[in-house]
């Protein structure tokens, strides 16, 4: 409350009117995103309320002369914004694969391959969580890879290094392969819708190609760094790879949905849907053909749509009322390279999300990135500053309060804080450093960068 009233009682220089009160909003929202007073969505709706009470054309106080008010429908319609769409498609998918079982017997068909010795094993894990958590919640695949775990777990002495990897590996690996797909995780689709409204489209494709291959080498460091501390004192590892998938009516009709949205979202260029709509289809197909009930509806992750619109709507209210510029020009951006600012968005980003959510963290830094990179004169593109910020974002993984599947490993009992700090700082910092490294170079490769 203190910060949310400094802007009214002290005038700042340069600030408009309009700003103090959008600049007592942004650090409220900071000080309740940091300290969860309040759940992160209810930040996201107090967000929401108070910039239609303040700033919209429908404000309780009256708006400065001088200021084209936005409409309250602007904030309002948040809640709706395409990028959730794509995202409630994500979540869909997610529910229905948990639902019939298929990302559990996906699980075990995809491990029989790597056979049972121990490094192979450890390989197959990694690589097929990573996979999961590109399509289903990081959350929800840790906790469906753990299932499969957690029975070899208990059979292996309880001092062997071994335990502590396979619990370790996962979160970790899920926490990477999130960077896969706009929908993989929160901070890729805040990076993609900003861009949009910036008039930059990234589709599903494109995002994969700009991202993947810094996955699998990061997933690979991923491997060699848990192989090498925390070694398996035998030789084989017994995994329980039986699989009975469901074959009703309802799960073959979600099989093909699954499998049709997926393909969609690669081919988006062929068919000219983007990836918004196609995130839509399964919604209305599983809903309309009855493989969806209303109890599976209450069980979409609706908390996570909402404070992704929190933060879709903080940004439009920092654009408009020019507290983003007021905001970068308290810093000479000049006096740094563009390697230099581009390293100190992603860092930030990356200190900021290993104490605070993943997703706040992008929600209050991708508009600032993207004011900088548009109307800074720095030299960086808005593509390299938001996708830079959400990578900064979704690499922290040090802490147990850093991600959620952090705060899986950790109530297995066999993964302590120390292991996540020792393994969550290796990767984070040397995938940062390859992303700042060749990232741009190979985007503009690609021809995603131009």
């Amino acid at each position: 409350m203190l910060l949310f009233s400094l802007p009214w009682v002290i005038h700042f220089p340069g600030l408009s009117i309009e700003g103090h009160r959008v600049l007592s909003i942004f650090l409220a929202a900071i000080v309740l995103w940091v300290t969860e007073a309040v759940p992160l969505h209810a930040t996201a709706v107090i967000i929401i309320l108070a910039q239609i009470l303040l700033i919209s054309d429908k404000a309780l106080l009256t708006v400065p002369d001088g200021f084209d008010p936005p409409s309250f429908r602007i904030f309002f319609g948040t809640l709706a914004d395409p990028v959730l769409m794509l995202f409630l498609g994500g979540f869909f998918l997610a529910h229905g694969a948990a639902k019939f079982d298929l990302d559990r017997n996906l699980a075990r068909v995809l491990l029989r391959p790597f056979g049972i010795s121990a490094p192979m094993i450890l390989l197959g894990l990694i690589a097929i969580t990573a996979v999961f958590s590109m399509f289903m919640s990081n959350t929800a695949t840790t906790a469906t890879m753990m299932a499969v775990v957690l029975p070899v777990m208990s059979q292996l002495p309880a001092k062997d290094r071994m335990r502590t990897g396979l619990a370790l590996c996962i979160p970790i690996a899920a926490n990477v392969g999130g960077l896969g797909t706009p929908i993989g995780t929160p901070p890729n689709a805040i990076a993609i819708g900003a861009l949009a409204r910036n008039g930059i489209t990234i589709d599903f494709l494109q995002w994969m190609m700009m991202t993947i291959p810094f996955v699998i080498v990061i997933l690979i460091v991923v491997w060699v760094v848990i192989s090498k501390f925390y070694r398996f004192g035998g030789k084989k590892i017994e995994l329980s790879i039986e699989s009975t998938f469901n074959k009703s009516l309802p799960a073959i009709v979600f099989y093909v949905t699954f499998a049709a949205t997926i393909a969609l979202w690669l081919t988006s260029k062929l068919h000219g849907m983007n990836s918004s709509i196609v995130g839509f289809v399964p919604v209305v197909v599983l809903l309309s053909t009855r493989v969806f009930s209303a109890k599976d509806l209450q069980s979409i992750q609706w908390h996570v749509l909402w404070l992704v619109a929190g933060g879709i709507a903080l940004g439009i209210g920092v654009g408009k009322c020019g507290l983003d510029a007021w905001l970068l020009g308290l810093i000479d951006w000049n006096a740094m390279s563009s390697v230099m600012i581009i390293a100190m968005l992603a860092l930030t980003a990356l200190i900021f999300s290993t104490v605070i959510s993943n997703s706040a963290t992008a929600n209050f830094m991708v508009p600032l990135a993207l004011t900088l990179a548009v109307s800074g004169g720095v030299g960086i593109s808005p593509l390299t500053a938001a996708v830079f910020v959400a990578i900064g974002s979704s690499l922290a993984m040090a802490l147990p309060i850093s991600t959620p599947p952090n705060a899986v490993a950790i109530s297995t009992g066999v993964v302590h804080t120390k292991d996540l700090a020792l393994v969550g700082v290796l990767v984070g910092g040397i995938g940062l450093v390859l992303f700042l490294s060749i990232g741009p170079w190979f985007w503009k490769l690609v021809g995603v960068l131009h």
